[in-house]
């Protein structure tokens, strides 16, 4: 390797920065369970999973941030205990040295309402908006999606976005459980109770600002709760209008990767305009011992997932 910055294969030694990943931690002080697949989940356990995260991210010493990609507190989780539970697993968070950025997921809002997360949570947005974007340096901009824009869950029953959703589930989906996707063919699979959309609103907010990053040469990481693109998570997981969202920022050459939590298992794909859409395994379904959080390097080409345990790295290397 040369001294001066590019290895023998042209990548810098160096990252521009680096942060911590970590999803679905849906912690609950109740006994383990299982997922409507039948696959073993710990949700006491879960928060350790957590804490050892934030004990690595800190004994780096090279993180400059850390993103949650939501979930962080389970729907079976008593509602008396809400309140507590998200406390408790937001202060393990507050451990790391540096902000946590967060995104909100339909398991924390079966917990609590919007407005009390965007505040626990320190959400950098406008009052019940939950989307955001920030800047690490000159050539990197994260643009974090509120997927529970147009949901019916976390909004009062009587809210427009709320009753908009009600709206296309009606439309969308035949069962009198809106959780559930029997009978439904291929994509339309998707439209279940526990996802939900991007609103108009946000999508010309997502629109104005993926403009000035291309004017201004910046490359865009878009991070949000639910998967964007069908073979990198199952459908039953997708954003109601990921086809939207798809063919806006398809329009812009600025963004570079997608990252996802909510489908537990993980996934990877890079789409026909060379975007990397990975979702991350989820902390939840870690037995114990055993763990699902990791790290990403940036460079100017790529950026290099290092992943523990259960948590599979990846080179996301850019068109």
């Amino acid at each position: 390797m040369s001294s001066g910055g590019d290895s023998i294969n042209g990548h810098a030694d160096q990252p521009l920065f680096s942060f911590g990943v970590i999803t679905d931690v849906q912690y609950a002080d109740i006994p383990n369970g299982h997922s409507f697949l039948g696959i073993p989940r710990y949700y006491r356990e879960s928060i350790q999973v957590l804490q050892r995260a934030v004990q690595q991210w800190n004994d780096l010493k090279k993180l400059q941030f850390s993103i949650n990609f939501g979930d962080i507190v389970d729907g079976f989780c008593p509602k008396a205990k809400s309140l507590s539970a998200v406390q408790k697993v937001v202060e393990e968070f507050e451990r790391f040295n540096g902000p946590t950025y967060h995104m909100i997921g339909n398991h924390c809002l079966y917990n609590l309402p919007r407005h009390q997360l965007i505040s626990l949570l320190k959400v950098p947005s406008a009052p019940d908006r939950a989307y955001y974007d920030f800047l690490l340096c000159p050539e990197y901009r994260f643009v974090v999606l509120d997927a529970y824009d147009i949901s019916s869950i976390g909004w009062p029953k009587d809210h427009p976005n709320a009753l908009e959703a009600m709206r296309i589930l009606e439309m969308k989906n035949p069962n009198l459980d809106k959780n559930s996707p029997n009978g439904m063919e291929g994509l339309e699979r998707r439209f279940l109770m526990f996802n939900g959309a991007v609103g108009k609103e946000q999508l010309l907010w997502l629109e104005d600002v993926l403009q000035r990053s291309s004017k201004n040469e910046q490359k865009v990481v878009l991070c949000c709760h639910l998967p964007l693109h069908p073979e990198a998570a199952s459908i039953e997981a997708l954003l109601w209008n990921c086809d939207e969202v798809m063919s806006l920022i398809h329009r812009y050459g600025c963004v570079k990767a997608c990252l996802a939590g909510h489908d537990h298992k993980g996934g990877h794909v890079v789409d026909s305009h060379g975007i990397h859409h990975h979702v991350f395994e989820a902390a939840l379904e870690c037995p114990p011992g055993s763990n699902a959080y990791g790290y990403i390097d940036a460079y100017h080409d790529r950026l290099s997932l290092v992943g523990t345990d259960r948590m599979k790295s990846s080179e996301m290397i850019f068109r």
